[in-house]
């Protein structure tokens, strides 16, 4: 009997056992994996929980600039065994404390706390030091605990031996199972019934049959019961073929007579045959002739469309290139405001700075004189009412020139929009315009201007009111103190619709406006349409950078001389 190499059985065991080990596998790797994850869950809580217990003495450790008392936390952090490192950084982004097992952190302070995955199987759990002070919070630096892999995998490391235990023995267990069910059900009947089929006789059909000692009736037996329906069937087969092969003999005879009348035909045909095969060669030659011409035009035709969509391609880059320096232009021209900003800033503080000193200067010799009389005792009512005098005059010099140069600074402060606040809130428009406007009724009240506003009262919203406000009062102020300058009686329309998800605002006022060839300047720094002023107060640079860069709208502009101004402000809401 031959030898079989890759038995059914053995096939059949391989493929069950190798799902059963690829799904012990699988689910094995899971549960570790799961007990990974729950472990760091775990590690990541525990840091939040130090966060909790540390950051106030370290909040208050580095506000008192106590380097030496951060570093102490930080090493007493790093002796927990959840902690292999510890950065503590100020609002600056310095090192104040950098130990253990740590990495690179990005250069801007952290606002939130927050977990990071970091390279050398470590990981981060990052939290902000915000101190409280009257009423008032302030970021004085930053936290970063980190832990790493050998630390959870020590807390797991019982588990996973226990998982892996467990699914060796219950393999093992299933392969014994497996191998002896194989054997007694499936590799012996085989085997027997290979030895019984290759005993098989052409010559002696009826001793050929199967006879199998299986009691079950399963699919050997149904083998059995087929494969010697297939021998009777052979053996019938085989009577009719020897009466078949008689006739055959007889058909064979007049198949030959046949082929004779055939071949005669065949020669007739043949020279037909040919005659039309040599007109099928010429216009085979003809229709080659017709697919070389067509396969030079669409050649011609694709390097054609190539030079076209090369030509596209190149306008189009010529294109991103030309926006790219509009882009480039249009930053510049903002950077050389922004220079205009500081060097007028610089040079108006400058100003009040310089008397408030001389005037600081000049009261300190007087004190100095006042009490060099005082101690010669040759104080007299003319010498105190003098310094009295000339006390009071320096006095109200130096308060002037000091709030001169708090509301140039105020100004300044003001041109970050950065430092608006943009909480949102839902409002009533129409509502909140009226507040606004009754907040502005001071700069009306000895004033003929009136104000007009014409919105739906059913305009809900939800955006940040102190930045609307600001708009507001921006184009408001602007017009009462430039717009109506030297005029008694001037009018103010709002307009606001919701068109879908957008609010369109537009502002009109009847004032002596400005030319057309200023409108490009107008939203500048320091512009102004007077010569020889420089507008200081920064208001139509704030509008443009409120609207624009802080709510993500467009701000427009119309206006002549002496036929008011109008603003057209588009925001999405």
């Amino acid at each position: 009997m031959q030898k079989v190499e890759n038995g059914l059985s053995r096939k059949l065991l391989t493929r069950v056992l190798s799902v059963y080990f690829i799904l012990t596998l699988i689910i094995t790797t899971g549960q570790i994996f799961t007990e990974y994850l729950n472990a760091k869950s775990h590690i990541e809580s525990e840091l939040q929980t130090l966060k909790n217990t540390f950051r106030t003495s370290l909040t208050r450790a580095i506000w008192e600039l106590n380097s030496p008392q951060a570093i102490s936390i930080a090493t007493g952090l790093l002796e927990l065994p959840i902690v292999d490192g510890v950065q503590i950084r100020d609002e600056n982004g310095n090192y104040i404390a950098d130990l253990g097992r740590t990495a690179k952190q990005q250069i801007s302070s952290i606002t939130k706390g927050a977990i990071q995955n970091h390279p050398g199987g470590t990981f981060g759990y990052s939290f902000p030091l915000i101190f409280e002070f009257s009423g008032r919070t302030s970021l004085v630096g930053d936290v970063t605990l980190y832990s790493s892999f050998e630390i959870i995998f020590a807390r797991i490391e019982v588990g996973i031996f226990f998982l892996i235990g467990n699914a060796i023995i219950k393999t093992a267990f299933l392969v014994f199972l497996f191998m002896s069910a194989f054997r007694s059900m499936l590799t012996q009947p085989l085997n027997e019934l290979s030895q019984q089929i290759q005993e098989f006789d052409i010559n002696e059909l009826e001793s050929s049959k199967l006879n199998l000692n299986i009691e079950d009736n399963n699919e050997l037996k149904l083998l059995q019961t087929s494969y010697n329906k297939l021998v009777d069937r052979m053996i019938d087969f085989q009577n009719r073929l020897l009466l078949s092969q008689q006739e055959l003999k007889d058909a064979n005879h007049r198949l030959d007579e046949q082929n004779m009348s055939l071949e005669q035909e065949v020669a007739k045909k043949t020279a037909s045959l040919s005659k039309i095969m040599l007109d099928l060669e010429q216009q085979k030659n003809e229709l080659v002739i017709n697919q070389r011409e067509l396969r030079q035009e669409n050649e011609n035709r694709q390097f054609i469309e190539d030079e076209l969509r090369k030509r596209n391609t190149e306008l189009a880059s010529s294109m991103d290139t030309l926006q790219l320096a509009k882009d480039q232009l249009v930053e510049s021209q903002r950077m050389a405001s922004l220079g205009g900003v500081i060097a007028g800033i610089a040079h108006n503080v400058n100003t009040p700075l310089g008397v408030s000193v001389s005037a600081t200067s000049f009261l300190q010799e007087q004190i100095q004189t006042l009490h060099q009389v005082y101690e010669d005792k040759q104080l007299s009512d003319n010498t105190m009412n003098a310094f009295l005098s000339e006390t009071q005059q320096t006095m109200s010099l130096l308060s002037h020139n000091i709030n001169r140069a708090s509301d140039l600074i105020s100004s300044f402060k003001q041109f970050s929009v950065d430092q608006t606040s943009e909480t949102q809130q839902e409002i009533n428009l129409l509502d909140f315009l009226n507040e606004v406007i009754k907040s502005l009724a001071p700069n009306v009240k000895n004033t003929q201007h009136t104000i007009d506003i014409n919105c739906a009262d059913d305009i809900i919203i939800q955006c940040a009111p102190d930045i609307l406000a600001q708009i507001f009062t921006h184009m408001v102020m602007n017009s009462l103190i430039h717009g109506f300058e030297n005029i008694p009686k001037g009018t103010i329309k709002i307009s606001i619709i919701r068109d879908q998800d957008r609010l369109v605002i537009d502002y009109q006022d009847n004032g002596k406006g400005v030319p057309e060839a200023t409108l490009e300047q107008h939203f500048d720094v320091f512009f102004s349409t007077d010569k020889g002023k420089v507008d200081h107060s920064l208001g139509t640079h704030i509008l443009y950078n409120l609207v624009a860069q802080t709510l993500g709208g467009d701000i427009e502009i119309f206006s002549q001389s002496n036929k008011g101004l109008r603003y057209k402000i588009t925001i999405p809401v």
